[in-house]
């Protein structure tokens, strides 16, 4: 292909919207799609996969890393953190970058690349130690004149002091736009968190374009939701997970956390905008076109963790281009893209008040109706597991019967509080695909329920009285034995059709190995930290920590492929194509056990799949 050729099939993609054939950006793209158009594997094939290559990364922490393919490389992340370039077609290793040796975090589920339009610069754009970093993506050397010494300190340009800021950077990526990187952030769980500003930086210069405060400051829309001087104390309401851009209208779609403290907001009365909110901005200038808030006054740790997803419906008859966001608490959230209306009613209906002292909670929250919720919303008694030994079932009977349970929005309290499907349930980072043109959504979600109990903290907090201070000791509702103690399924894969709104079907998505072996199957597998990708080969796939890649028909839920790798898969997996075959390529660097990974380093691997060669 020539270099005109190239450059104009670039134009024309711009001009377009996303180009789905390639995964030059995490989750395959600026939309978060996790969606390709290639479909030489489809239903008729997909049993024949074989390994194609597999490229081993040695003794490693576990990884999620998402590659990226442009043109024949492939970029992931190694051994030790480093960023290393392979060739696509045979997972041979070209070159590798080595982070800073004191490296402590680091940008680990993937990674952002950006390229001029005429393609002579090519740059790959990653944070770790709170700074923001670029290196070529040809050489893998670093750019020197990229900030201050060839990094951006993420600490400054808050408003606070950097020296009190224990936590700003995320371990997810961010967005490129155009000739910005925009970037959220992983503000701290506690009191005295970092703003969760989200800011655009100029990708050649590393200089700050512009930021969109999510605590208000005076004079700005929502400031009114805050106590007076909270902007300079309050932090969180950021953005720790996914975004995506609409690069066709230049709108980028943020999902916000929790404002800080998770659970108890005594400091920060009022509706606490733009916290646990949809926003669409301005992706040149970060200027506000629209919002919507899914939980107000958020003391449950509800976070908007899955990247909105952007795709196109028929509603009333229409097409629409469409916004979708599924979130913590089970709930599908459809809007359309440009004015932020919903697609159907959302209600907003009366919620339980809050005990704990000092705590007003806000009396309602929003509940779509439709499409149904993908994850169940209630755990009593009669939800306990059949797996459960006396013990843990006396044990789970008596917190369920003496705490507060009221539904989703049960106030945390001093005597306890369910949560379901809890605050690290639902879905999670990479946790939904579409089908962006069929109007399909596709999402992997888990039940894990959640006792919060609250506790008094010694500890001073700046601005609340020791009446005041108050922390919750919470804790997954997990047995002896590391199983959940709700009956299964403990994780599901769910298909929608937005354009009517109504659920296709769900099934739980793999097993528990240890069950398994003893013959008990459909159980959902254990703490997912997987992402789905659709194809339009009529095709879903996902790996899961019982250590099997699976494929399923999109269409009926019917597994058609399965494949069992040394190691645990987590993350998304990418596809592409060289050299006219179809590839599919899983991270599988985390360990099958029932309790998540605390034993150690993993003989990890980057594993392609693709059909035999003709011989």
């Amino acid at each position: 292909m020539t270099r005109t050729l190239i450059l104009l099939l670039s134009i024309l993609t711009h001009a377009l919207g996303q180009d789905h054939r390639g995964w030059k950006d995490y989750g395959g793209g600026a939309d978060a799609a996790q969606y390709s158009s290639l479909k030489q594997i489809d239903r008729s094939n997909v049993a024949k996969l074989e390994v194609a290559w597999t490229y081993p990364i040695g003794e490693s922490k576990r990884m999620f890393f998402n590659p990226v393919i442009v043109d024949d490389l492939m970029y992931v992340m190694g051994k030790n953190s480093s960023i290393v370039a392979l060739e696509a077609k045979t997972g041979k290793e070209v070159w590798t970058y080595a982070p800073p040796a004191d490296t402590k975090i680091i940008t680990n589920r993937g990674i952002n690349y950006w390229e001029s339009k005429d393609r002579s610069e090519r740059r790959l754009l990653f944070a770790s130690n709170h700074a923001l970093r670029a290196i070529d993506a040809r050489t893998g050397k670093a750019i020197a004149d990229f900030g201050v010494g060839g990094s951006v300190d993420l600490k400054l340009g808050l408003g606070r002091d950097p020296k009190l800021i224990p936590l700003v950077q995320s371990t997810t990526p961010g967005r490129v736009f155009e000739d910005l990187i925009i970037l959220g952030s992983a503000t701290n769980q506690g009191y005295g968190s970092a703003p969760g500003d989200i800011r655009a930086f100029d990708v050649r210069s590393g200089k700050l374009v512009w930021s969109f405060h999510t605590v208000p400051h005076p004079g700005e829309f929502g400031y009114e939701g805050w106590p007076k001087d909270a902007w300079k104390s309050v932090g969180g309401a950021n953005v720790w997970s996914e975004m995506s851009v609409d690069e066709k209208r230049g709108i980028l779609f943020a999902p916000t956390a929790s404002a800080k403290y998770n659970f108890y907001g005594v400091d920060r009365a009022g509706t606490n905008l733009y916290g646990d909110c949809l926003l669409a901005l301005d992706a040149r200038s970060g200027k506000r076109l629209w919002h919507y808030q899914m939980v107000h006054h958020d003391i449950w740790d509800y976070d908007d963790s899955t990247a909105p997803k952007l795709l196109t419906v028929k509603h009333d008859g229409k097409q629409v281009d469409a916004v979708a966001q599924v979130s913590k608490q089970g709930f599908v959230w459809v809007f359309d893209r440009v004015t932020g209306k919903p697609l159907w009613p959302i209600e907003e209906r009366a919620v339980p008040k809050s005990d704990m002292p000092g705590e007003t909670t806000w009396p309602t929250q929003p509940y779509p109706t439709k499409p149904p919720p993908f994850a169940r919303q209630t755990f009593t008694v009669d939800d306990l597991s059949p797996f459960l030994s006396a013990a843990d079932r006396s044990k789970f009977r008596d917190q369920i019967q003496t705490a507060r349970n009221e539904g989703l929005f049960t106030p945390p309290a001093k005597r306890g509080t369910i949560q379901m499907p809890g605050n690290n349930g639902g879905a999670n980072w990479g946790g939904a695909a579409v089908d962006p043109m069929k109007g399909t959504l596709v999402v992997v979600s888990k039940d894990l329920p959640c006792l919060l109990k609250m506790d008094k903290r010694e500890a001073e907090v700046p601005g609340m009285s020791a009446e005041e201070r108050y922390e919750s000791a919470f804790g997954f509702m997990i047995a002896s034995d590391g199983l959940s103690a709700i009956k299964p399924p403990w994780t599901s894969l769910t298909v929608y059709d937005l354009n009517e709104g109504t659920m296709k079907w769900t099934q739980p998505l793999g097993e528990v190995p240890e069950l398994a072996a003893k013959g008990i199957k459909n159980t959902g597998t254990h703490y997912p930290k997987v992402g789905p990708v659709v194809t339009a080969g009529g095709l879903i796939f996902t790996g899961t920590r019982d250590k099997k890649v699976r494929a399923f028909d999109i269409e009926t839920g019917k597994l058609l492929f399965e494949h069992e790798l040394a190691a645990a898969i987590e993350g998304i997996p990418a596809v592409y194509e060289i050299g006219g075959r179809q590839y599919i390529v899983f991270c599988a660097s985390a360990h099958a056990g029932l309790i998540p990974a605390t034993q150690g380093p993993i003989a990890g691997a980057y594993v392609a799949f693709a059909l035999p060669v003709a011989r």
